[in-house]
């Protein structure tokens, strides 16, 4: 059966009958979103891809309880989101880079999940400017406090609702204006030097 076409909330119906290929369908759609908020919280690819791995095991496992009269999407982001925190309490702290980083990261392991700032065809000239952008936007981007980083990654990044970011991060509607408010207010500071 092709699962392509069908909603979040129909694959996941036949995911409940024990169809291996409906959950792979569902990994597809949200593997590289999970595995982008993850990464953006815990600032370390080999530990992000095994809290995306972990994190799909647990959707695996309370597949039952989901409610499908809500977003699929809202549920699995809940569950990252949680599962992210739970790694950054855990672990001891960590001396941060310059980048923002727990630990200096590969320039392969920046460009595969990097905010991207380019637009259709740019000169090399523009490109190379727009490459630098977001270079410096995932920097700012890792100096913010963790809640900020997780409200403004789901807002700009995968384009979640207000309403949808409230119910991951499980705060009140205000609290993620805020939250975005905040985020938004720290980036234009620290990358007030590219608009020179």
């Amino acid at each position: 059966m092709d699962y392509r076409n069908l909603s979040d909330q129909d694959v996941v119906a036949h995911a409940r009958q024990g169809r291996e290929a409906a959950f792979r369908e569902l990994v597809g759609r949200y593997e590289r979103p999970i595995f982008s908020l993850i990464f953006r919280l815990v600032r370390d690819r080999e530990k992000s891809e095994d809290l995306a791995q972990e994190t799909f095991i647990k959707v695996l496992n309370a597949l039952d309880r989901y409610d499908p009269a809500f977003k699929f999407s809202s549920w699995i982001f809940k569950i990252a989101h949680n599962t992210a925190l739970d790694q950054l309490r855990r672990r001891a702290p960590d001396t941060l880079s310059l980048d923002g980083s727990p630990h200096a990261r590969a320039p392969d392991e920046i460009e595969s999940s990097a905010i991207q700032a380019v637009a259709e065809e740019e000169t090399p000239e523009e490109y190379a400017s727009s490459q630098e952008v977001g270079r410096e936007l995932e920097r700012a981007l890792g100096t913010l406090r963790t809640e900020y980083r997780t409200a403004i990654v789901l807002w700009h990044v995968e384009g979640r609702p207000y309403e949808e970011i409230a119910e991951i991060m499980d705060v009140p509607l205000g609290t993620v204006k805020t939250y975005i408010h905040r985020a938004r207010h720290e980036l234009r500071e620290k990358l007030a030097h590219l608009r020179c």
